[in-house]
């Protein structure tokens, strides 16, 4: 066996794709490490959502191209995902040593592309396409968890301005219905108990679908009837696509999760507008109410940017108030990042100092901190489900670690390796990012 290895950057949506191609090579005569100097291929599965993601990527490269260079000729170099996707041939100019490039409009066209540079020849498969992949019959070799990603769209539609998704991952394409539920069904048959679909707006699944009318309520439906104990997870949605029955649906069916990823990326209606998100803060607001209202327990959480082109302090601060206002259990937070295409990155003369927008963001951050433990308080004293993702040793003490349905995390005292059970436990204390929980039974495998 020749042996790989692929370091992931970036989303789940590249952590899936990483799986993927790790169930291709495995046809090939491949096995993956977990040294890449023990490898004969490296791979690179880049993310160009921010400018330090991609930096790291060719440093990276820049590292595996002298061990190359110094101690084995022999050894091939791929450079994958979203940075190759948008920047294509130009990489052969900046890393010589890389054998490959693979975007991700065309993974599945991996095997031949090996093929190819074991040949001696260099490749580059860049080529943007409106199609999902689906009729391969490569197997995916999932990293060994409690939880397995399932996408179900690629690329979107949105062309918010600051973002470089709809550039690297192409417009949206829905996969087909049961092409999903059958990686669902094989999923669950190797023992994984949680299912998350992905999607960059999962909740605008099949609208592209021209010979049905199927959506992700109706995908959720029919992942619930399948046979076995576990639970389904979505994300990422986009708020104004959450409909009544969506809503509804993740209420009515005894599998899905009582938790919603609603991306906000700004308090202000006005920098909202310069973003081209299609919602002002008082929709969003409303949407989120509804939501609450509609499903007990559940956990909403958001993205925000800080330092958008222009955005003034005091629209700054309706972020914070906005963070309050719809009570957020939890917010992934980054300052602006210009990315090459985007219509933001042209906006020089309104970009912010770097000193402004650093320290806005530490605001913004310490303000989830705020949020985060005000929501984990409220759960204190109250017996949860948990799902045991991982048994560890900490400070001389078992500990098993676990999800509510609403994606808390807890941390239970517990001297039997519990992973892949579902528990109930007494939550006892609360911290920031985290609860502590007794064990008050274990109710099955």
């Amino acid at each position: 066996m020749k042996k790989v290895y692929i370091e992931t950057m970036g989303c789940q949506m590249n952590k899936s794709d990483t799986e993927r191609m790790l169930g291709m090579l495995s046809h090939f005569g491949y096995e993956e490490v977990e040294n890449p100097k023990s490898a004969d291929l490296l791979m690179v599965n880049t993310c160009s959502i921010r400018q330090l993601s991609e930096d790291k990527a060719y440093s990276l490269i820049g590292v595996w191209g002298k061990w190359k260079q110094e101690n084995n000729p022999d050894l091939k170099i791929g450079f994958c995902g979203c940075v190759a996707q948008q920047k294509a041939e130009k990489l052969f100019k900046r890393a010589p040593y890389v054998d490959f490039v693979l975007g991700t409009h065309n993974i599945y066209k991996l095997p031949e592309i090996i093929k190819a540079v074991e040949n001696g020849e260099k490749v580059c498969e860049c080529t943007e396409t409106h199609k999902t992949e689906d009729t391969r019959g490569f197997g995916i070799k999932r990293v060994k968890s409690v939880n397995a990603w399932v996408n179900i769209t690629e690329g979107c539609n949105n062309f918010c301005t600051y973002c470089i998704v709809p550039y690297t991952r192409g417009r949206e394409r829905s996969r087909l219905p049961e092409v999903i539920i059958q990686e669902a069904k094989d999923a669950l048959a190797e023992g994984h108990k949680e299912i998350t679909l992905l999607g960059q707006n999962v909740d605008s699944y099949g609208k592209d679908f021209k010979d049905k009318n199927y959506r992700l309520a109706d995908l959720l439906r029919d992942l619930n009837a399948l046979d076995g104990d576990f639970r389904i997870r979505f994300v990422t949605s986009y708020p104004t696509d959450i409909t009544d029955e969506l809503i509804r649906t993740v209420v009515e069916l005894d599998k899905v999760c009582e938790y919603f990823h609603i991306p906000m990326q700004s308090g202000s209606t006005e920098v909202l507008k310069k973003m081209n998100r299609r919602y002002t803060r008082e929709e969003y607001g409303a949407i989120v109410k509804k939501v609450r209202d509609m499903v007990p327990d559940v956990t909403i959480t958001s993205d925000f940017i800080a330092g958008f082109p222009g955005e003034t302090e005091e629209q700054f601060e309706e972020t914070l108030t906005a963070i309050d206002e719809f009570e957020l259990d939890y917010c992934n937070v980054a300052a602006y990042s210009p990315r090459e295409k985007t219509v933001a990155a042209k906006w020089v003369d309104k970009f912010i100092p770097e000193d402004v927008k650093d320290e806005r963001f530490q605001r913004l951050n310490k303000k989830v901190q705020e949020n985060c433990l005000k929501s984990n308080l409220k759960y204190v004293g109250r017996e949860m489900e948990i799902l045991v993702e991982s048994f560890y040793e900490r400070s001389g003490k078992l500990i098993n670690t676990g999800k509510t349905r609403n994606n808390k995390t807890v941390h239970v005292p517990y001297d039997k390796d519990l992973t892949g059970q579902f528990v109930n436990v007494k939550i006892t204390g609360a911290k920031t990012w985290y609860l502590n929980g007794e064990v008050t039974k274990i109710l099955r495998h």
